[in-house]
């Protein structure tokens, strides 16, 4: 084939995707024009996950008549004129990409009125070339509509991800820019369901409430930096909010930052707010944060990554001891004042002489696990029928004899001797001593056992005595609903009610004495980070987070009997060395390997 010059059209399909790489890419250059036109409400319509249609209206400048056709040209910007500009931005958007990369690979419609003019234009385009162009009565802003997006690039539809994934996407970046311009109004409607709105009032405390939860706004601190954090850099300023330490995650996703109105991805600021939860936080534990860092634009390079995800500052350690030392002074301040939330202890540095008001109303059973520095609940918080009182797991005894089971046995018959911390299960065997780990041993033992019962079809839900409801951000709204059906497979019964809203109708067999929303909060954590190795399907691991939460805890004194029960069914499980994660259930120290230690070998 010889060398040949690429048709335009060619050209401007091919550049595409270095800015349209999927439909939330879309949403988010559109959506960054309507912010730097100085829209004041912004509404985003979103039909089959963004291919078959997105529309983005708002009432910002508009655009001038005789500059439309202009807009949809490449490199076709207002918003610089000389290289030396690029040093100084305070724009989102400065390429002039966006526009001609959308149109060019999909059917356009756009509808625009500028303040200065006494109507509107509407022009249609299909893969850049225009179809329609005419006057039209509109009101000041804009509207564009993209329709069947990547409808002349196939390859790239072939790829593109499941529709709900989509839809989660755009409404991170909606709800990432809604905290971003807290004075503007955004309103997202996905498949003519309202999915997220925020006030426009201006408060970032207002959009945070609705883009993650009034449950989580309860758990954050406010940030708010002073010229004393970084004396020799005045000019920069952090603000935000910032979980409180006994709110995290298991990955840093959920650490939001903003520099100057744009959000960015930069993993040493997102280092820098973790550790500034230093000696708070346990290893492999993340807060949930949203930050915004104000700096000088010419401190600033955003002309680094095609989508302007990534920035480059000036100078790099100035930011990022501010964002440290704001986030670590509000995280302080907090230690200071601890406050009680939800039935347990919230904020560190607890002040136990804060505890003799109300110490004497607990019962000696809770006294003498507060003592333990175990965390407390209050015997009322959930109102559910247990499936069975814990003092009962002993009635779950494996018989021995002609009644025994079909279940072959996996390890040989141990007699337990005792417990260590409340949390091992000292036992003997045959072949030397055995270390128990009671949770991982537990949570085996009903993980098994679940599957056990899912196989056969039998009933392992349990219907909630008060229904519960269970309000989250738009993103983990839309998780919920791509896995609702799983989860009622595993006993999950949630009935949506409202924007974001479910009611739990009813939990597993297993959790009937816990709180379904801490655990629904721990899978959609898996959810969101997809299936492990090692695990065939979500379901799985939905499963493996319920047996989680109804195993037996680590520091729960277990009589006799209970430990009993407990190594009588591991016995009969068919893969007992590990729980359902990895971990293992036991140690095994040998006969002879004890004999070595106390040097009667040799």
């Amino acid at each position: 084939m010889p060398i040949q010059i690429l048709p335009e059209l060619v050209v401007a399909q091919i550049a595409a995707g270095e800015v349209v790489e999927r439909p939330a890419s879309v949403v988010k250059e559109l959506m960054e024009n309507a912010l730097d036109a100085g829209a004041h409400h912004i509404r985003i319509e979103i039909l089959g996950g963004g291919r078959q249609r997105i529309r983005i209206s708002d009432d910002g400048i508009g655009i001038l008549p005789e500059e439309v056709e202009i807009a949809f040209q490449r490199h076709a910007t207002s918003k610089l004129t000389t290289a030396e500009d690029l040093s100084s931005i305070e724009t989102l958007g400065f390429r002039g990409e966006a526009l001609a990369s959308i149109a060019s690979v999909s059917q356009l419609t756009i509808i625009t009125r500028h303040a200065s003019s006494s109507s509107g234009i509407l022009m249609q385009l299909a893969g850049s070339e225009i179809v329609r162009h005419q006057s039209v009565g509109a009101p000041v802003g804009t509207v564009i509509t993209v329709e069947n997006l990547f409808y002349n690039t196939p390859a790239r539809l072939k790829f593109l991800k499941k529709e709900n994934t989509e839809k989660r996407q755009i409404a991170l970046y909606i709800t990432r820019y809604a905290m971003a311009y807290p004075h503007v109004h955004f309103t997202l409607e996905q498949d003519g369901r309202e999915v997220f709105r925020s006030s426009g009032s201006g408060q970032l405390a207002d959009v945070i409430v609705s883009a993650l939860g009034l449950d989580s706004f309860k758990n954050m601190v406010e940030i708010a930096s002073r010229d004393s954090d970084n004396p020799r850099h005045s000019e920069i300023t952090v603000t935000g909010y910032s979980s409180v330490p006994s709110l995290h995650r298991a990955d840093r996703n959920h650490i939001t930052l903003f520099v100057n109105g744009r959000w960015i991805q930069d993993t040493r600021l997102s280092y820098a707010i973790t550790q500034a939860y230093h000696t708070f936080l346990m290893t492999g534990r993340y807060p949930i944060a949203v930050v915004l860092v104000k700096v000088p634009p010419s401190d600033v390079d955003v002309n680094v990554h095609p989508t302007k995800a990534e920035v480059r500052f000036r100078d790099p350690e100035g930011i990022f001891s501010a964002v440290q030392r704001a986030v670590r002074r509000a995280v302080v301040d907090l230690a200071q004042t601890p406050a009680m939330r939800g039935g347990r202890f919230g904020g560190i540095g607890l002040n136990h002489d804060n505890l003799s008001g109300w110490e004497n109303t607990l019962s000696p059973s809770q006294q003498h696990q507060l003592n333990m520095n175990l965390d407390f609940y209050s015997a009322g918080n959930y109102t559910r029928t247990p499936l069975k009182p814990q003092s009962d797991i002993a009635s779950d005894t494996i018989p021995e004899g002609p009644e025994a089971p079909l279940k072959p046995r996996t390890l040989p018959i141990l007699r337990v001797i005792g417990q260590i911390g409340a949390t091992y299960i000292v036992a003997e065997g045959p072949s030397g001593l055995y270390l128990v780990d009671q949770h991982a041993a537990h949570e085996r033992i009903l993980y098994e056992q679940f599957m056990d019962e899912h196989a056969r079809h039998e009933q392992i839900a349990q219907l909630s005595l008060e229904a519960q409801t269970l309000t989250l951000p738009p993103s983990e709204a839309r998780l919920i609903e791509e896995n609702i059906e799983t989860l009622r497979e595993v006993g999950f019964e949630l009935e949506p009610f409202g924007p974001n809203t479910f009611i739990i109708r009813s939990v597993p067999a297993l959790l009937a004495d816990q709180s379904p929303t801490e655990v629904l909060g721990g899978i959609i954590a898996d959810l969101e980070a997809g299936t492990s190795p090692g695990q065939v399907s979500i379901e799985d691991k939905i499963v493996t987070r319920v047996c989680k939460h109804g195993a037996i805890k680590a520091g729960q004194i277990l009589s006799t009997d209970e430990m009993q029960s407990i190594i009588r069914q591991l016995e009969r499980c068919r893969s007992p060395h590990t729980c359902p994660h990895g971990r293992p259930t036991m140690l095994h120290m040998t006969s002879e390997q004890l004999a070595r230690e106390f040097g009667r070998l040799g």
